[in-house]
């Protein structure tokens, strides 16, 4: 066999291990997960619904195409993206299945079952909207990935803590939340209680990905 023949083939094997590394419905889901903060096996297994041996073998499958690093904390082993990239990785292959599958929007549909009840603001209307504090702007995610980073000015309103604040909140602003994204619920959970109470609500279709990828900066707790 030709040398040169092996040599580009060498090349497109090293890029096939990155594609085989994202073949796992599971895989892409423990990746989506991990850009929003990063977590131990165990976090991540709740967050899932997978065994911790699944998502453990799965982190090791990450792990070894190099899409996520370790850092040990105490007895803990903590995964993360091992870089920016893998994050853009994702969500480019979520856009082009986007746009080459019309079945990812009828999923959609059958997963976020309120997907379209609500009005629909965008980034840029809503940097506009802060500036003139006619809305108040709610991060549904767990606490753990607000502190990670979140949208300027935004408040941690977990789901299971939307009943505490119905009534501390300024009545007259339209409710905005966000959570981890378009294939998030949590947030369309959060602006349905406050639909409920009366309230004037929207949502940010963008997480915090999407919204840094635009060139806007986040927070950090």
């Amino acid at each position: 066999m030709d040398i040169k023949y092996q040599q580009k083939s060498r090349l497109y094997d090293l890029f096939a291990q990155i594609g085989k590394a994202l073949s796992s419905p599971g895989r892409l889901e423990l990746l989506d997960l991990l850009t929003q903060a990063p977590r131990t096996v165990e976090e991540l297994a709740v967050e899932t619904g997978m065994s911790i041996s699944n998502t453990s073998q799965h982190l090791q499958r990450l792990k070894q195409a190099h899409l996520v690093a370790t850092e040990r904390e105490g007895t803990f082993i903590r995964y993360r993206l091992a870089a920016s990239a893998v994050g853009e990785l994702w969500h480019t292959l979520r856009q082009v299945a986007e746009q080459q599958l019309s079945d990812v929007d009828l999923a959609l549909d059958d997963y976020r079952e309120r997907r379209h009840e609500f009005e629909r603001i965008s980034a840029q209307d809503l940097r506009l909207r802060l500036q003139s504090r006619d809305v108040v702007l709610l991060d549904a995610r767990p606490t753990v990935e607000y502190e990670t980073g979140h949208l300027p000015g935004a408040l941690s309103v977990p789901v299971e803590t939307v009943e505490q604040l119905l009534k501390s909140l300024p009545d007259d602003k339209t409710i905005v939340a966000y959570c981890r994204g378009p294939y998030c619920v949590l947030a369309d959970e959060v602006l349905a209680m406050f639909a409920q109470a009366g309230r004037q609500v929207a949502r940010l279709e963008e997480g915090v990905t999407e919204w840094q990828m635009a060139g806007y900066e986040v927070s950090r707790a």
